[in-house]
């Protein structure tokens, strides 16, 4: 008997999906975001030299509306709004990632070594992080800064740092007691894999979109607490901000005298940062969270290009695939 060889049927090998690259910046909220935070980091860097007045400088021209020569127009000394707004920048920004940074790292510090580590070490410093968490934030930087004989812009930086890290560390050891005790981390533990190993090559790699989040939120923290400690008066001599602006403009009553140009440019800079600030932050949400990726459509495309129809429930289920 012959048997007579027969070619099967070619079948597609199955190509693995192309993982798409970038996938945050791809998102267009964390796409405007992100340009207009750069914007600002820019105006930051070089606004002491693209200034056309020193802000604190006098001149005849007092109380114009903007113009040609004043852009912003001038205050009641004459002393060019445009300038001073550009120059402010800096401060506002430097403040913000400042305190960002201190803040994030005391979270990361305290927030995952008392969540992962447990025992009595574990609940001293989650009982600081609760003493923390309920000072009063506003009062005890105005009772600080006061006391102090010199309030610069670091100074602020730091102290917003150092008083702002709480909620984040709170955050952050719920997430670790969370990871604990996860199958990767005991098979690191069984391997004998040293403790600050595990932390830094298990448990922070998974903590990432948490950490970055926390840091944005408090950067836009940091900022709003800046401004409204200058627009009250506090630390509005130690240099240019946003809120040392609008300080001066409300005690001259800028707006019982209809000089609108004296407040509103610099309510339209603290705005245009936070929309930055606040839509990275939404990025990071959507690009961390599947519920929130597909932003709220019902037909999303997956990986591999294949169309699917998500059912709306309080778990997203792909459904059967759509032609």
């Amino acid at each position: 008997m012959t048997v007579v060889p027969t070619t099967a049927a070619a079948t597609p090998v199955a190509t693995p999906p192309k993982r798409r690259r970038l996938r945050f910046v791809a998102n267009p909220k964390a796409t405007i975001g992100l340009v207009l935070l750069g914007f600002f980091a820019l105006i930051a860097v070089i606004g002491p030299w693209i200034a056309p007045y020193d802000p604190s400088a006098r001149s005849n021209d007092l109380l114009q509306p903007p113009s040609t020569a004043h852009w912003f127009g001038t205050t009641h000394l004459g002393q060019d709004i445009f300038s001073q707004v550009v120059v402010g920048t800096q401060s506002v920004i430097v403040v913000g990632f400042v305190a960002g940074v201190v803040a994030t790292i005391l979270s990361v510090l305290v927030g995952v070594t008392s969540g992962y580590l447990g025992g009595a070490g574990s609940e001293v410093l989650s009982a600081l992080s609760n003493v923390f968490l309920v000072l009063p934030a506003l009062p005890l930087m105005i009772i600080i800064t006061s006391t102090l004989p010199e309030t610069g812009t670091l100074t602020i930086a730091l102290l917003i740092g150092l008083t702002s890290w709480a909620w984040g560390a709170r955050v952050l050891r719920a997430q670790t007691l969370s990871l604990r005790r996860r199958d990767y981390v005991e098979a690191a533990r069984a391997t004998g894999e040293s403790t600050w190993r595990i932390i830094l090559f298990e448990i922070l790699p998974n903590l990432t979109a948490v950490i970055a989040s926390g840091f944005v939120g408090t950067v836009i923290f940091a900022v709003t607490l800046e401004i409204t400690l200058a627009f009250i008066g506090v630390g509005a001599g130690s240099g240019w901000n946003w809120g040392t602006v609008l300080y001066w403009a409300q005690s001259q009553q800028a707006l019982g005298q209809g000089a609108w140009w004296w407040f509103v440019p610099a309510g339209l800079a603290i705005a245009l940062l936070g929309t930055a600030l606040s839509l990275v932050n939404f990025g990071i949400d959507e690009f961390v969270s599947p519920r929130l990726r597909g932003g709220g459509k019902t037909s999303v495309k997956t990986a591999d290009g294949r169309t699917v129809r998500m059912r709306v429930g309080f778990t997203p289920v792909l459904g059967k695939e759509t032609k």
